[in-house]
Formats: C-alpha cells, structure tokens, sequence
C-alpha cells in the first residue's frame, strides 16, 4: 500500500464495533460499505445541483429572450425624434427682412432688433397657472384653499402695470417631466416617448439650442439650482459662478430654495453686473411641497409666499434692461404629482417683466391675464423664440414655437409690423427646419399639405408686400401656418417603425409559447429537458448571431445591432419551440383538462382582452377584485365535496378569512384622474395630498403587533414552530415591524410638526428615522437572510415507547409540512420587512391582509387536494392464472383504512393542477389587486418617489431606484415568491416504507433504532425514491413559477399588441402606453425575482436543507 497507514507496523487483528474497524491503539479507519454510501449521497447531491443550475439557467434564457423582444418593440415604438445637427447662424436670417433693419451682429441683434441685454429666467417648478390668479369659486370649490393667493405679485403688477408685465398660461406638453420640459424650453421642440423613460437619466442636449446660441454668442451664463440643467448642458455655465444643487430629494423643500436666493441677489447687485449676461435660476420647493404634502396645504402656502418675496426683491434690484422670466416648467394635479397629460399638470404659469415699457396686447379686452389656464394659453415652446428675438440670438434651428404676441406687438398695442416681422422670421425657420427634415424622413404628403399652402400664401404675401396685404393680416397668415403646422407635428411626429415593433411581437409571442409549452406538454422531470432546451437553444443561438451579422453586412440599413438580436433571439426560440413541440400531442396538451385550469385561461385572457379598452383598464382596479373573487367561488364549489365536515368547516372558514382580508384591503384606494368624480382616494389623507392621516398610523402598530402572531399561528397548527421559528418570527419579525411603526410615527411626527414648542422640538427627526430604516434593512438582508440560509427544517423530534412498552420510538413533529413552513419563511417574513417599510401606512395594511389571504389560500388548497376524485365501478380481476380463481384474501383493518385514503385523494393530475396552475394564478392575481391598493395605478403620477429616500438623505445609486422600485412593485415580489408556495405548503416529507396515511399526517413514528437518515427502502421498493421525490418537487416548483409568470406574459402580450394597434389612439399618452409600460416592467421584475430568488435560491435552499437533515 502507498498510503500513510501502510507504514506503520503491523497491529494485532481489529476489531470491529458496529460496522466500523477499529483498531487496538484507537485508530479508526471507516468501513468500505459507509464510504461507498457517502459517495453514493455525494453523487446525488451534486447530481440535484447540476440539474438545478441547468434549470435556473435555461429560465434566465427565457428572460433574456423576453427581454430582447421588448428592445426590439420599443426601438420601433419608443422612437427617439431625428435631431438635426444644423445650427442657426446670426448673419443668415431664412429669409428677407421687410425693414432697413441690417442683421447679423449679436450687439444689435442677429435677426431682429434686440430689446434686451440681459435677462433673468427663474423657474419655479410646479408653478400651476391658478397659483398665480385670484380664487374664483367653481363648482365643488366654494372657498380659497392653500395654494390661492400665494403669490399675488405676478397677477397684482400684470394688471397694475400692463405695459411692463404679462402673466399667461403657459402650456406644456407631456409628459410633464422637469427633464422633458426643459429640453423643450430651450431647443422649442416636442418630446418623444423615449425622453419620458429618461426623466432621471438625462443626456447632454446635442441639437441647438437657447443655451448653445448664448455661449456662441459669448455670453456669461449662470445657472443656479436644479442640477438638471448640468446633464442637459455639461460645460455651458460659468463654473465660478454656478452653483447646482440635489434635485430628486422631495422630502427638502428648503435646501435648493434657500441655496439660490443666497447666490441669486448678491448677482443682481449692481457691482456684479459685468459678470453675467443671463441668469438661469431653478426653484424647487413648490414642486416638492406638492410631492410631500399636495398642494392643498399649509405648507405649499408658505412656498408661495417665500417665491412671493424673493420675486419682490429681486424686481427691486432689477436695471431697465434686464428681462425678468418666470415660469413654471409644469403644473402638479391634486396630490401633487406631474407626468401625465391631465390639465392640472400641463397648465403652467409665465409671467414676463421689464422696468422698461415693453409689452402690449391687441385689445383692451385682452389688458387683465386670463382668469383661467383656458383663455389665451401659449405653448411652452413659443417661449424659445420669443427669448432669442427679444436678446438680439438667431432662433435655434429645430424650434417649432412661435413668437408670443405680448412680447412684440408694443406697449399700445399696434405694432403689427414688428410681429409681422418675427412671426415671418420664425415661420421660415420652421421651414428650413421642415424641408432638411423631410429629405430624410419622408412626411405624410396628405398631412403637410394644409401647412404647405398656408406657408406659401404667407410667404407670397410677404415677398410682394402687396398694399392690399396689412402687416397685420400677414402676421396671422404665418401665425396661421405656425399652429397648423404645430398640430400635424404633433400628431406625425414619432414615426412608428413597423418592423421593430414586429419583430418585438413575434419574438413575444415565441417566448410565450416556449414557456407555455415547457410548463404545460412536457411531463415528468423538467430538469432533463432544460438541459436539452439550453444547449440546443444556444447552439440555434449562435447560428443566428452568424446570420445576424451576415445579414447586417449584405444590407447595412438594417442595422446590426437590431438586425443580430432579432435574429439570435429568433434562432434560439424556434429551436426550443421545435424541441418542446416535436411530439404527437401538442394540441391536446395546451388544452386545459380540469375546471381549475380552465377558470385560469378564461381569468386571464378576459383581463388580456380588456387592455383594449380605455374604460377597462383605467378602472382594472375593480376589476382585480372581481376575478379575485370569482375564483374564491369555484374554490367554494369543491369545499362543499370534501368528506369530512371538520375539513369543510375549517375549509369554509379560510374562505372566509380570504374573503374579509380582501375585501377590508379594497377600502385602500389611489383614484386616477379619469376616474373622478366617482372615486374616492382613502390611501393618503385626501385626494389633494400626498400624506396619511394621523389615525392611519395606528394601522402600521396593529400590523406590527398582530401580523407576526399570525403567522405563529400558521406555524402552530401545523407543529412547525420549532427550529428558528420562534427566534425569528416571534423576536426578530415582531421587532422589525415594531421599528417600522417607529419609523412612520417620526414620519408623521416630522410632517405635522408634532414637537414644535417642546423641548425636542431641535430633534433631527429625519436623521433619527433615516437610522432606523437602514437598520430594519440590515435585520432583513443581513439576519433575515442568514437566518432563511443556514436555517434547519421546521420539525420536532421526540422520544417514546413502542406500543409494546419495551422498544424505543421516535417520533416527529410537523413533517407533513416540512418544506412550505421553511419556504415560508423567505416571502412572509425575511422579505416583506422591507416591502413594509417602504409602504406608507394604508400599503402596510394592505399588504399584510395580502399576506393573511395566503396563508389562508394555502391551508385552503392543502384541504382542496383532499376532494374525493369520482368514483369508478368496482374493478374486476381477472387472469388466466389458475391461482386467479381462488378467494383474495381478506384485508386487515389498516389494509382498507389505507385503500381507502387512496381512493379518497384526487388523482395527481388533478392535485397538480391545482398546485401549479390554480394556486399561482390566484397569487397572480392577488398580487396585481394589492398593487392597486398599496397606493398605485397604471399611471407615472403614482409613482410614490419620496419611497426613495426612507433609508437615505440624497441620492445614492442603486439604493435610491431600489427602493423605489420595491414600493412600486413590492406586490408583485410577493407574489412571485409565494406563487410555488402552493406545491411546498402542506407537501410532507415522503418517508420510503411507511403508509400514505402516515406521510401526511403531522406526526411520524418512526420504529425501533431507526432514524430518519436511516429511512432506507424496503425491500421491492426503488432505491432512488427520495430522489424522485426531489426532482418532483423541483418540477412541480418550476410549473408553478412558469405558470405565475404566464399570467404576467399574457397581460405583458395582450398590452403590446393592443398598444401597437392604438399607437394612433387619442388616450394613448395617457391610458395605453402607461399600462404598457406597467406590464413590460412587472413581467421583467416577477420573472427575475421568481427565478433567481423563489426558484433559484428559495427552493433549492429548502430542498438542499431537507436532504441534509433526512438524507440525500
């Protein structure tokens, strides 16, 4: 022998002591048969994992097809507009001057006369039109509320002093993101789909624009506040004198404020005039007064009436040629919030001043500002050319604004020549811009003819100043083609590409059918054929990459990017599709056999449909309960079937509590603006605010307090609060909600005010509360997670006699639910800390009933696979066998006691069937009416930003979108982790050799020295059964997930093919492409966390945790 014990000398012969040789002076060495068994578990271990790592990976392809199919759609719908890389230049007007006027130098004016040297902009974000203007009572408003009369200075000196103010309402276009709306009042150009996804992720503006002509005119320009601007503009403002600040943080109404009057008024100071030309300063406490509180409130007012006084002042340092702007970039609807197309939030302020008499209006009519935004709106963009005319800059070349008539017709009002003069200047502008536009993207001839004929009788007008032609008729004519021409832009401007948005929709509709046909046709173990699917599939994979590329060179238009990823993702899915649909049977396998799986087709496709429909899908939050409780009625049905009535009573009363949690959540509600009047929001304080009420903060303490007893309770009936559930569930769970409720009371303490005039009244709440959430965050993700991973099976052993007194028995507690009560952990407890924590009150409450309807749905479906299947006639034996004709034997009492258990359960298709379809469709289902009532809509003015900032005082990446997204989607997190709980719960543990009777039920007596790891096979019975037993579970878990996440694909399907076909609908802005949105997100984050997180790290942690216990 070569190894170390061969060295040593020979020993007198060894003993053996149970099975083990030892030898005299106690060394050990381990019998071959206890090796060779070792091995055996060793290869069976790695054997599971391997195949489990197949399976996750093969999922993940799946995602990332998905994933490819919505790129290749959104690059044909969300079509960024063709920017122009041409520059207007100050010694080339696009047309003729009518005047002895000569341009083309920035000191007198490149186009135009110039009226001002300097100017200062300030935009107070948010600032909505009826801030500015008196109350005047509407119907439902008899009394001024917060925000009326908050800054009388803009309306007080536009009627006092019309020549020198004007106040309007300035009207943007949406979406009414700050991003959005300063690209459009800088370069006078209407935003796109994809500038909406891009609000937070800002790309230096290349096109020209207001602040590019200023530099190129060499002019000192200082911006002051939202550091917005420095990613639209990197490198355009003077650094000595620029002075960004945070823009994202809503819960600071006061930092940015307070940061710009402080550098603003020391500028405006007469010994400071030589250092800037133009002064860009951004407000932003009005826009997060609205966003924390609403602006119906106290503090809103006080916004108002702080941007009241530092107007005063700054009009007071103000020299006669300088132009004073303000302006809000967008409006806030009643909560506070801005994005969509409603009129609250595209109704904005402009208010235009000089010490020098330079504004007019065209009728005395017109002298007072419009009492309302409907009356003589301008557009936002008209604001370009109207700031580069009256500064003396050439307008930039891709502007499609118009000048504001106020600005030019003169203090009497009758200078028509002027505004004849830069309306033609800017019409001709818009045509050069039009003409290089349409070399390149071929418009709608039938569109553009009305704009064409306009233009050209203005232009004739124009070139032959014919006496019969005023110069007031000629500024309307080309006023005339301005806004005729705004309007077919608007509606032509995203040309859809037809063929990026198919591709996305076949691509779709593959990975659909891969999915379906992989969780539905192929039976018996899903390992096997994922590993067959993801090799086959990356080898089609790579065939498509080289025929993406080939393809991409022959034709170079095609583009190589979009050209390979179409052609890679199309290789892959017809190769798993032909790999799972090669068989005899396909049409018979898609066709859903039972009731329950028929109730889930028929569920969601009449939810798939109705995304068709604006109604539908702006009131789907009444329509989630509907289904919600249709399905509890077909599951009342088979209650009534059980055989034994204490399974029907208790069966009856899960219904109950399912019925009760739902219906106490759907008092939360968030209504959206097309759903008023007949809606009522109860999930802030009222409809016009963005906070709770104080009596809602006792619901965050009655879910802290009873939430974790519950779950105990779960964990009691079945015997499985044992192991770690007690320190974790009743200890750290209860605290960790405890500090929750902690967290919110300092919230509201912070909000209301609460310790003014006490002695804590210097308390840095925020800091206090900031601690705390990073705090619960670290129980969850460090003691929570350690806590779900190292954890043992939740089960109890103990020890006893043997029915004949003598011999010693072992039994075990709690195994008939070994595997959900382990799970379990992981979504009810480790993961809903921090989905709690982002919540505000009402989302906690909701949550946490959405968290008691699933304990109660899985103690329901565990009673459920107890229904009888239908009866058969007794069966008839017959053989030719000569022993056939003699009398069976008689069977024992436990021999019919067992037949009969068997006969009483329903047949494994229909057990499964109720596990992987049923049960995750209904999580499905729950999930998505629990996003409805923890505060949200299809709709980005739900979005709850503020979540990002529970744990922090500024922006840090990622932890800021993190939280936002676990506020947004939080519901269907959940969901996803829990959707393969209905395989798990009330699963037991298949002991080899003893009777179903005793597999299920909650104590396991286990004989004579004999262990659980000793659990070996009887005799006849297949060595490998454990194993099976995992596999299976592993599979039923991977059907479960595919089927939760085939409700999200249809509702992610349904929503793409019906918004391609709507791309020209009119609530498309603000309906459509929302819930579009909504579904391709939620689809993204329900596959990713059921695959990695429920699937990948939850199941296989759990099975691998059973196996170490009880043997692999």
């Amino acid at each position: 022998m070569e190894n170390g014990l061969a060295k040593h000398p020979p020993q007198s012969p060894p003993q053996t002591v149970n099975n083990t040789i030892v030898q005299k002076n106690g060394t050990a060495i381990l019998d071959l048969s206890q090796t060779a068994e070792a091995s055996a578990k060793s290869k069976k271990e790695d054997a599971f994992k391997s195949s489990h790592r197949f399976l996750i990976a093969f999922l993940t392809l799946l995602i990332v097809l998905k994933g490819i199919a919505v790129y290749l759609f959104t690059s044909g719908f969300l079509l960024t507009r063709l920017v122009l890389e041409s520059k207007a230049e100050c010694n080339t007007p696009p047309i003729h001057l009518a005047s002895s006027y000569t341009p083309g130098t920035v000191d007198s004016g490149c186009w135009h006369p110039k009226a001002f040297d300097k100017a200062v902009v300030i935009i107070i974000d948010a600032l909505r039109y009826d801030f500015t203007v008196p109350f005047q009572a509407d119907q439902g408003h008899d009394s001024p509320r917060h925000f009326h009369g908050g800054i009388p200075l803009l309306h007080d000196l536009a009627v006092s002093q019309p020549e020198n103010a004007v106040l309007l309402p300035f009207i943007a276009d949406p979406p009414t993101t700050t991003l959005q709306r300063l690209k459009g009042l800088t370069t006078g150009t209407l935003p796109t789909f994809v500038d909406a996804g891009s609000n937070f992720a800002g790309t230096a503006i290349d096109e020209d624009n207001l602040i590019a002509q200023l530099l190129k005119a060499e002019k000192s320009v200082v911006h002051l506040g939202d550091d917005t601007w420095h990613s639209l503009f990197p490198g355009y403002f003077e650094p000595e004198l620029t002075r960004p600040f945070d823009s994202f943080n809503v819960w600071d109404l006061h930092t940015v404020d307070n940061g710009v009057t402080t550098h603003l008024l020391p500028l405006l100071q007469p010994s400071n005039a030589s250092r800037w030309d133009v002064i860009f300063g951004h407000y932003l406490g009005v826009d997060h007064a609205g966003h924390r509180y609403g602006p119906d409130h106290p503090a809103m007012q006080l916004k108002l009436q702080q941007m009241n006084a530092v107007l005063t002042r700054v009009i007071e340092l103000l020299d006669p040629q300088t132009l004073l702007v303000v302006m809000g970039d967008h409006g806030m609807d009643s909560k506070g919030d801005h994005g969509g197309e409603s009129d609250d939030e595209v109704e904005a302020a402009l208010w235009m001043y000089s010490k020098t008499k330079r504004f007019g209006r065209m009728s005395k009519d017109t002298l007072p500002p419009p009492p309302t935004a409907k009356e003589r709106p301008v557009n936002q963009i008209d604001l370009v050319p109207t700031l580069a005319l009256l500064l003396g800059l050439p307008i930039p070349f891709n502007n499609l604004g118009a000048p504001i008539r106020e600005a030019f017709i003169g203090p009497k009002g009758n200078d028509y020549q002027s505004l004849a003069s830069v309306n033609a200047l800017t019409s001709a502008q818009t045509r050069l811009y039009q003409n290089e536009y349409a070399a390149i993207r071929k418009p709608d001839a039938f569109a553009m003819a009305e704009p064409n004929r306009l233009y050209l009788d203005a232009f004739d007008s124009w070139s032959s100043r014919s006496l019969t032609t005023s110069w007031r008729d000629m500024a309307q004519k080309f006023a005339d083609y301005q806004a005729s021409n705004l309007r077919v832009c608007k509606d032509l401007w995203a040309r859809f590409d037809l063929v990026g948005m198919a591709q996305g929709i076949v691509i779709l509709i593959l990975a659909f059918a891969n999915t379906l046909g992989f969780a539905s046709c192929t039976q018996g173990d899903l390992t096997k054929s994922a590993r067959r699917c993801l090799l086959q599939g990356l080898l089609g994979g790579g065939a498509g990459v080289v025929i993406g590329i080939t393809a991409s060179v022959i034709a170079p238009s095609l583009g190589l990017l979009q050209t390979t990823s179409f052609a890679f993702a199309l290789c892959i899915s017809l190769t798993i599709f032909f790999n799972i649909y090669g068989t005899r049977d396909l049409i018979s396998s898609l066709i859903p056999h039972s009731v329950w799986s028929q109730a889930c087709c028929i569920f969601t496709l009449l939810t798939a449909v109705g995304f068709g429909s604006n109604s539908f899908t702006i009131w789907e939050d009444e329509t989630s309960l509907f289904f919600l409780a249709s399905s509890l009625l077909l599951a009342l049905s088979a209650v009534f079937r059980l055989a034994s009535p204490s399974h029907r009573h208790a069966a009856l009363a899960h219904v109950f509590v399912i019925l009760t949690s739902l219906r106490l959540a759907s008092l939360s509600r968030l209504c959206r603006d097309e759903q008023m009047p007949y809606c009522r929001t109860t999930f802030y304080a009222s409809s016009t605010t963005t906070t709770s009420a104080p009596w809602q903060l006792f619901l965050s303490w009655i879910v802290a307090l009873t939430l974790p007893q519950t779950i105990k309770s779960f964990y009691q009936r079945s015997q499985n609060y044992t192991a770690s559930a007690p320190f974790w569930v009743g200890f750290a769970f209860q605290a960790a909600l405890f500090l929750i409720s902690c967290y919110w009371t300092l919230d509201a303490a912070d909000d209301g005010n609460w310790l003014a005039g006490s002695r804590l009244a210097g308390l840095d709440l925020k800091s206090i509360r900031m601690y705390i959430a990073q705090f619960i965050l670290m129980i969850a993700a460090g003691a929570g997670s350690a806590t779900f991973a190292w954890m043992a099976p939740c089960f109890g052993v103990e020890r006893g006699e043997g029915p004949d007194g003598n011999s010693p028995q072992l039994m075990l507690h709690g195994t008939s639910n070994l595997y959900g009560s382990q799970y379990a952990v992981l979504p009810l407890t480790v993961m809903l800390i921090p989905l709690l924590l982002v919540q505000k009150p009402m989302g906690q409450l909701a949550l946490a009933l959405t968290s008691l309807a699933i304990l109660s749905f899985l103690e329901l479906l565990t009673l459920l696979q107890r229904v009888p299947r239908t009866r058969s006639s007794p069966q008839r034996h017959t053989t030719s066998s000569p022993q056939a004709s003699t009398s069976p034997p008689t069977p024992s009492a436990k021999q019919l006691l067992e037949s009969e258990l068997v006969a009483s359960r329903p047949p494994p298709s229909a057990r499964r069937a109720l596990t992987t379809v049923f049960a995750p469709t209904f999580f499905a289902f729950l999930a998505h009416f629990a996003f409805f009532k923890t505060g949200h809509q299809a709709a980005l003015a739900s979005i709850q930003w503020d979540s990002a900032f529970v744990p922090l005082r500024t922006i840090r990446y990622p932890w800021a979108p993190l939280m936002v997204l676990l506020n947004t989607f939080g519901a269907q997190i959940l969901g996803a982790l829990v959707s393969v709980s209905g395989v798990l719960w009330g699963r037991p543990y298949k002991f080899v050799g003893l009777s179903p009777h005793n597999n299920e039920s909650d104590t396991v007596e286990l004989g004579p020295n004999k262990t659980a790891e000793s659990n070996v096979p009887s005799r006849g019975e297949e060595p490998d059964a454990r194993h099976k037993d995992r596999r299976e579970i592993l599979s039923d878990c991977t059907r479960a997930l595919l089927t939760h996440t085939l409700v999200y694909g249809a509702l992610n399907l349904a929503s793409t093919v019906l918004t391609a076909h709507l791309r020209r609908h009119l609530m498309l802005y603000r309906v459509f492409m929302p819930r579009w949105a909504l579904s391709v997100l939620g689809s993204v984050v329900v596959e990713l966390v059921g695959t990695w997180m429920a699937l990948g790290w939850g199941v296989g942690t759990v099975i691998s945790s059973v196996a170490g216990v009880f043997g692999w």
